[in-house]
C-alpha cells in the first residue's frame, strides 16, 4: 500500500455524482483538484452495511473539509453503475453531495488497497496535500468503519505545518521546540 511520503497516483476515474437525469455521471480527476487537499477513501463494496455509515458522514461534513480547502472523493471497486443503482436504493445515499468514483483494477492494484482475502477494496482513507503528496494513510479492517472527525482532526494537524501532539484539536498550542 502506498504509504506517508509517497506520491498519490494519477487518476481520471469514472463517477456517480447525481441522481438526476443526464447528471448522473462524471469524470473526475486529479486536474480538478489541483492546489487542494484531497481527502480520498475507499470503502469494501456497495449495498452493505458499514459502507453507508461511512459515506453518509463523509457527505455531512462536505462543508468542514471544503472550510479547509479540501475535497473528499471516495468510492469502492464497484462501477459508477452499481454506485448510482445503490444511491437509487439507499435513501441516506440520494443526496450525496460527494463523487462516488469507480476503482479501476490497475489504480486499486497501484495504490495497493485490495484486501487479500475479500478482494475488495480494503476500508483506507488517503489525505494527499496540493503537492499530491500522501500526508496520511489509515486502513481498517473490512468490519470496522472509520472516524470522519478524526480525518478531520488529521487534515487540521496537517494543516498547521507543525508540531501536534497526541490528541490535539484544533486551536489547541502547538509544540514549541526552542
Amino acid at each position: 500500500m502506498l504509504t506517508v511520503g509517497d506520491k498519490f497516483p494519477q487518476f481520471k476515474l469514472n463517477a456517480s455524482v447525481s441522481r438526476e437525469k443526464g447528471k448522473e455521471f462524471k469524470t473526475v480527476s486529479n486536474a480538478d483538484y489541483a492546489g487542494k487537499w484531497i481527502v480520498f477513501y475507499a470503502y469494501p463494496k456497495d449495498f452493505t452495511f458499514i459502507c453507508p455509515t461511512e459515506i453518509v458522514e463523509f457527505g455531512k461534513h462536505t462543508k468542514d473539509f471544503a472550510d479547509r480547502d479540501a475535497v473528499v472523493i471516495g468510492g469502492s471497486t464497484d462501477n459508477e453503475y452499481s454506485h448510482l443503482a445503490w444511491r437509487n436504493a439507499h435513501a441516506d445515499l440520494a443526496d450525496l453531495p460527494t463523487p462516488l468514483v469507480h476503482i479501476k483494477p490497475d489504480f486499486a492494484q497501484e495504490l495497493g488497497i485490495i484486501h487479500k482475502g475479500a478482494g475488495a477494496a480494503l476500508r483506507v482513507t488517503f489525505v494527499v496535500d496540493p503537492d499530491g503528496i500522501i500526508r496520511s494513510v489509515s486502513a481498517y479492517d473490512l468490519s470496522v468503519g472509520r472516524n470522519v472527525g478524526e480525518v478531520l482532526r488529521t487534515l487540521d494537524a496537517l494543516q498547521t505545518d507543525e508540531l501536534c501532539p497526541c490528541n490535539w484539536q484544533k486551536g489547541e498550542d502547538v509544540i514549541k521546540v526552542a
